[in-house]
């Protein structure tokens, strides 16, 4: 009887490990990834740009990485970014199966200034059917750090600014406005800013090395958006939109107003 008993359990035992990982196992290894340092943003990829006519749009640029707008100007100009905007639900692409991933950001450099990026952001991971959210903030070249304290949902409304205090110093500030609850990090770096690049940003962001597979993520509009220079705030009205394009499809449609940023999944 105890042998039968025993073999049983051992035969339980192998099963267990056999299994593929359940869901949440997979999630809380990507979450663990993700603690040790695996998700890497990086600066726009531009691939070729196109003339466009009309609108408030003098042209719009293409990345196999990032999606939105970004103003670029002289050198020390911009000193913080900010945006809100209401958490999507992601899902894979249409015919997809798996685990994907969009991030969206505010930042500065990593455009024309391609040697520091001080950002911070939202992740929305799908995989089958659940979804997760990660917090974060960045000083590239160094990783993405998450967050904590700060729960995240479909539907809320979050604000993301970075200020830059001087070019090796500066703030990364997430509040979620919906929960009342807010996260701030101060963070240094002996990558120097240039502080000529604002950014409102989906990306798809790099783990382990290669760009994670890009959710449909529908529609991210960021409102209130504005950048601080020396004499004031501007808007992102004028900006460079940048479409997203991968294995030759553009992924991505961008449109700006005098305070706003919408990226839509297409």
């Amino acid at each position: 009887m105890l042998a039968s008993a025993l073999v049983s359990i051992a035969l339980l035992a192998t099963t267990a490990f056999a299994a593929p990982p359940s869901r949440s196992a997979r999630m809380e290894s990507r979450l663990a990834r993700r603690r040790e340092g695996a998700h890497l943003s990086r600066p726009n990829q531009r691939l070729e740009s196109s003339s466009l006519n009309g609108g408030n749009v003098s042209h719009v640029d293409y990345s196999s990485n990032w999606s939105g707008a970004v103003l670029s100007s002289g050198a020390g100009t911009y000193k913080a970014v900010t945006a809100s905007f209401v958490v999507p639900t992601p899902k894979a692409p249409s015919g997809g199966s798996g685990t994907y991933s969009a991030s969206a950001w505010v930042g500065i450099d990593g455009d024309s200034c391609e040697t520091a990026i001080l950002q911070t952001g939202v992740d929305f991971t799908v995989d089958g059917g659940s979804v997760s959210y990660d917090a974060w903030y960045e000083w590239y070249p160094d990783y993405a750090y998450d967050f904590s304290g700060i729960p995240i949902k479909a539907g809320d409304t979050i604000t993301v600014t970075v200020t830059a205090s001087s070019t090796k110093a500066g703030k990364a500030v997430i509040e979620n406005v919906t929960t009342g609850k807010t996260v701030t990090k101060s963070l240094t770096s002996s990558s120097a800013l240039c502080e000529q690049d604002a950014e409102w940003i989906v990306e798809d962001y790099e783990e382990g090395s290669s760009l994670v597979p890009f959710a449909n993520f529908g529609s991210v509009t960021f409102s209130g958006a504005s950048a601080t220079t020396s004499s004031g705030s501007v808007g992102p009205s004028g900006s460079d939109i940048i479409d997203l394009r991968q294995s030759g499809t553009v992924l991505t449609s961008v449109s700006t107003t005098s305070s706003s940023v919408t990226v839509s999944y297409v």
